[in-house]
């Protein structure tokens, strides 16, 4: 192993990347950049996140992954600029950082908190695995309303989103951006790049871009900002987003920022304040709000998971409602390849198939078809979602599809009517045509 023979002597800081990959509102860069030590990033592609799940799937499949490598390529060179190396790793990371942490005389190691299950444990492990003299140093940064800033205790939380809405809007604020870190000391940087590895280096198999994709974009905050600069300030379709919102088909029908706020090329924040800006300066309406909207419904599934921990995973979700479900591989099997009986639904399973991407109507009424109509269990619906969609958010994930499933927070329990769906979003049929060849 070859690294800086200088690395060894000074203290050293570390930012344990995970779903905040981005140089910049980044509040553990900020406070590594102020610690005075030396500064590197870390992130690994564990190998458990790469796995066959039990149902045939891998766990996170081509897509999600291409996106995921195109944002690590771009931070590398985003963070080259600022003087901070990037160790990219390929072992669980509570068996790499240790192994770093002897290396390059690590102290302090920053990250982004994470609460729900798997990430924990990996977090447990590691400062299991690590002597009581490292300093761990774990912020909130995923949030549009910090949770030292929202008017009520965790265990207060409304479990219905209106509530939870009107009272943030109303008692709560958003937090400015974090401050920009300037470029280190190029002594800062260790002697040795790290590669990122490929598709194939991670068992997956290299799929080929579709014409027909609604999210033909790639990963990294750069990626991030174009997409901010065409759809707010040169098209002006935020001015337009709560109508074509519910869309099916094209580019523009939605904003498309999920996949890049999922795994942190953007902060919320940084959405948040360019919404403000657009309404200073071009238009303030139902569409604007709406996209922060949006984000508030992010926060809240974010708080959900927070609330009530494990119990997004489980079968009777946060209600803890016995309902008998099935798990049937082949019925979930023609689900997955888009051979229901339903032609809508199959349309959208074939998009996720092909792209990587699904509407926002679409993921609603496949899987109140998969829950309500099929009776299958749920979590093998979210675990497949996990695997394909580029956007893929555990929070938000888990919490659709326990709404969806009657077992969240929807007070109402309602299940779609497909073929009137079909009829009020697709009238023409010009989705179903397109990907039901």
């Amino acid at each position: 192993m070859k690294v800086d023979p200088k690395s060894d002597k000074k203290p050293t800081a570390m930012v344990w990347l995970r779903n905040d990959l981005r140089a910049h509102d980044q509040k553990s860069f900020a406070l590594a950049a102020k610690s005075g030590l030396k500064v590197i990033a870390y992130y690994s592609f564990d190998p458990q996140q790469y796995k066959t799940t039990k149902w045939g799937f891998k766990k996170t499949d081509a897509y999600r992954a291409k996106f995921l490598i195109e944002t690590l390529s771009e931070l590398k060179k985003t963070l080259n600029g600022l003087n901070i190396s990037l160790i990219v790793d390929n072992i669980e990371p509570a068996t790499g950082i240790v192994n770093w942490v002897k290396t390059l005389n690590i102290k302090e190691i920053y990250f982004q908190k994470e609460w729900t299950q798997e990430e924990r444990f990996v977090e447990d492990k590691l400062r299991s695995n690590l002597d009581s003299e490292i300093n761990f140093h774990s912020n909130y940064d995923q949030f549009l309303f910090h949770p030292e800033d929202i008017s009520f205790k965790l265990n207060d939380l409304p479990e219905v989103f209106t509530q939870f809405r009107k009272q943030c809007e109303k008692n709560s604020f958003v937090r400015q951006l974090s401050e920009e870190i300037s470029p280190l000391s190029k002594e800062n940087l260790l002697d040795q790049s790290f590669s990122i590895p490929t598709l194939n280096d991670l068992g997956l198999e290299i799929k080929k871009s579709n014409p027909n994709s609604a999210f033909p974009f790639s990963g990294g905050t750069s990626q991030a900002k174009l997409r901010i600069q065409h759809y707010f300030w040169e098209t002006k379709k935020l001015s337009f987003y709560k109508q074509t919102r519910n869309g099916l088909v094209g580019v523009n029908y939605s904003s498309k920022f999920s996949a890049w706020l999922a795994n942190g090329s953007i902060s919320p924040r940084q959405l948040y304040w360019e919404i403000i800006s657009y309404e200073k300066e071009i238009k303030k309406n139902q569409s604007t709000y709406w996209l922060i909207f949006e984000l508030i419904w992010r926060d809240y599934f974010k708080y959900i998971s927070l609330k009530h921990q494990n119990a997004i995973f489980y079968l009777g979700g946060i209600l803890k409602k016995e309902y008998q479900w099935g798990n049937d591989l082949e019925i979930v099997k023609n689900w997955i390849n888009g051979k229901t009986k339903e032609s809508f639904v199959n349309a959208n399973m074939i998009e996720l198939q092909k792209t990587g991407w699904m509407s926002n109507r679409g993921r609603q009424n496949v899987a109140s078809y998969f829950a309500k109509d099929l009776l299958l269990d749920w979590r093998i619906g979210a675990a497949y979602f996990e695997s394909q969609l580029i956007d893929y958010d555990v929070h938000s994930n888990y919490g659709n599809w326990m709404y969806v499933a009657g077992v969240g927070n929807d007070p109402r329990d309602r299940k779609f009517d497909i073929s009137w769906q079909a009829q009020k979003y697709d009238s023409q049929n010009k989705f179903q045509k397109l990907w039901l060849k």
